[in-house]
């Protein structure tokens, strides 16, 4: 019993051994080549996410557009218009929201490099400026003759919306009254749904005073959730537009649910003057 339990160990040594003399080869194959394939697989992401038409969307503010859109062709469900209107609109708007996405990014691509956000693709030299400004300015012609087939009149509203969101990514945005051309771009919406038709022919009349009203408070709304992502690098800058006042006296979070509710406020009020009084005057 002594000698045998004396020779296993041996043994077992003899053969583990022989297993470490004979394994690394293959570990170190097997080492190389995860890598390997780590590295391909990260260079095909790469190449995706790097593609351009994704870059565009990207620097387009996709969740803002989308929501735009949303609101815009549920309110134009709401109004009558049939499915083919709403479907003009929605292609419209979406476009044009688009347009002011790739504006915005365009303007503040030195600003955007100097704070080092992530997600801006002109800003950290993924995409060309000259490509996008390309494409704003297809989208701008897209968007004339679509927004003009719901009626010349409410391609007017639309238009006047677009250059006035235009005119917000460069003018008033620092001080006190960056929300006044918020307030005047969404103010247009209800004119624009309001006169839509299709292939030109006008279906309706002025919007009634009320839901310009509201149309205009709800985009006073919008800049305040949509300049709260940016409010630490917007007060490094030595800006004073309104929301940043604000979040300086009432901190972000106090901010964000003060703005949602006031959001909440103005939805129900557009809901009830819709059922009361309806859209046109």
């Amino acid at each position: 019993m002594a000698n045998a339990s004396q020779s296993a160990p041996k043994t077992i040594f003899t053969v583990s051994s022989h297993a470490q003399e004979q394994d690394p080869p293959a570990t170190q194959a097997s080492a190389s080549a995860v890598p390997a394939a780590s590295a391909s697989h990260q260079s095909v992401m790469d190449k995706i996410g790097n593609w351009a038409p994704l870059l565009l969307i990207r620097t387009a503010h996709p969740r803002q557009a989308i929501l735009t859109v949303i609101g815009i062709a549920v309110a134009a469900v709401l109004t009558g218009l049939s499915a083919r209107e709403v479907a003009l609109i929605a292609v419209t708007v979406l476009i044009g929201q688009a347009v002011l996405g790739w504006h915005n990014d365009l303007v503040d691509q030195a600003v955007d490099r100097r704070h080092e956000r992530a997600g801006k693709p002109i800003s950290d030299g993924r995409l060309d400026p000259g490509g996008v400004w390309f494409a704003l300015c297809c989208g701008v012609l897209l968007a004339i003759p679509l927004s003009v087939t719901s009626s010349t009149v409410a391609g007017l509203f639309y238009l006047g919306s677009l250059v006035i969101g235009m005119l917000a990514n460069v003018l008033l945005r620092k001080g006190l009254f960056s929300w006044v051309l918020w307030a005047a771009a969404f103010a247009c919406y209800p004119g624009y749904l309001s006169y839509a038709g299709w292939a030109g022919e006008s279906a309706g009349g002025p919007p009634h005073w009320a839901m310009v009203a509201l149309a205009a408070a709800l985009g006073i709304g919008v800049h305040f959730l949509t300049a709260l992502w940016g409010l630490v690098a917007d007060n490094a800058d030595g800006w004073t537009y309104l929301p940043l006042k604000a979040g300086l006296k009432l901190g972000a979070g106090k901010l964000l649910l003060v703005t949602l509710i006031y959001l909440a406020a103005v939805i129900a009020g557009m809901l009830y003057v819709a059922s009361t009084v309806g859209l046109r005057a």
